[in-house]
């Protein structure tokens, strides 16, 4: 297994579609300012709207997207090399030009991207966090929320995808608190009448909670405009 893995850690050095920032190039954006409003440019070579997948795993959502909506770029982001190693495979399978990945802490998002360079955000089954100590680390808390505000685009629009109530309650109080502006909600989204193509990919875990007959929650919001 950990030879298995060393073996995927280096073949992401080779991957033409991912980039890696280690901590320090990311907090000192020694590597990550050449990249910064430039993502559209200069990875996908077009103008088209940009749209992330936080904590994408093994980037079944990134992927899906990309294959439905050739006309849009997508990045998913997440820590794990074994994970983006199954997501950027998979993309080089298909061909997939408009899907890239990237592997960083997401906690230093901020200065990755520049203002209004992304249209939406995926939140797609992250770790709830529920320890109390750890709620700043919700990726759908104020401080979370203040980082996508730096670059999302004024109508862009955040989807949270879960299977966690707690978490998502929380998410829901936050938007109310925050004046954010709520689109739509459900605890349950398959027994829901809002069900179209885009929320019909699954992850991972989504295809695991689904079979084991587990409700999906889902909401999309935007953020107030005069944070």
């Amino acid at each position: 297994m950990a030879k298995r893995k060393l073996e995927r850690f280096a073949a992401l050095e080779t991957f033409k579609n991912i980039v890696q920032f280690s901590v320090q190039d990311i907090t000192t954006q020694a590597q990550s300012l050449q990249y910064k409003n430039k993502w559209a440019e200069n990875i996908f070579h077009n103008n088209h709207p940009i749209i992330l997948e936080l904590g994408c795993g093994k980037g079944e959502y990134t992927i899906g997207l990309a294959e439905k909506y050739p006309e849009k770029n997508f990045i998913g982001i997440d820590m794990k090399g074994d994970r983006l190693w199954r997501g950027c495979t998979r993309a080089n399978e298909k061909k997939l030009t408009n899907a890239f990945f990237i592997r960083t802490p997401i906690e230093f998002i901020e200065n990755i991207f520049g203002e209004n360079e992304i249209a939406e955000i995926w939140i797609t089954f992250p770790d709830p966090q529920l320890n109390k100590s750890r709620i700043k680390k919700r990726l759908t808390s104020p401080p979370f929320l203040q980082k996508y505000y730096s670059f999302l685009a004024k109508d862009g629009i955040i989807h949270l995808k879960t299977d966690n109530i707690p978490f998502f309650d929380y998410t829901l109080n936050i938007i109310q608190q925050e004046k954010h502006k709520l689109l739509y909600y459900s605890y349950n989204l398959y027994q829901s009448n809002y069900m179209d193509d885009i929320l019909s990919i699954k992850t991972y875990y989504e295809e695991k909670f689904t079979k084991k007959g587990m409700n999906i929650c889902y909401v999309k919001f935007m953020l107030k405009e005069d944070w």
